[in-house]
């Protein structure tokens, strides 16, 4: 397999793309491209898999239950699998490019 992470960038201000780029048994590799969208009110996501995300381009907030994680180029986070979070920003200027990496224990 071979690609580069900035091809097929679309710009959708009204839905987010979702990009499988690897799938495995225990591990899927994602790029999601965000531009200004956000989760819903009163949306949590709670997934089974632990998630590793690294923000490429572009700015986030990430909310968890007692607190805010304001992502910038270049930071990564590890989200446990069941813990709830949301995504409450992504750049509305400029499109915000993840890599997320789910992965079960």
């Amino acid at each position: 397999m071979f690609g580069n992470i900035f091809n097929d960038i679309k710009i959708d201000k009204e839905n987010e793309q979702f990009i499988d780029l690897l799938k495995h048994e225990n591990v899927r590799i994602e790029k999601i491209v965000s531009n200004g969208q956000c989760s819903p009110i009163d949306f949590w996501y709670e997934q089974d898999e632990n998630e590793f995300v690294i923000l490429l381009k572009g700015e986030a907030i990430l909310e968890f239950e007692n607190e805010d994680v304001h992502l910038k180029e270049g930071d990564f986070i590890n989200i446990s699998s069941k813990q709830k979070h949301r995504v409450k920003y992504t750049s509305k200027n400029s499109t915000t490019i993840w890599l997320a990496v789910f992965y079960k224990d």
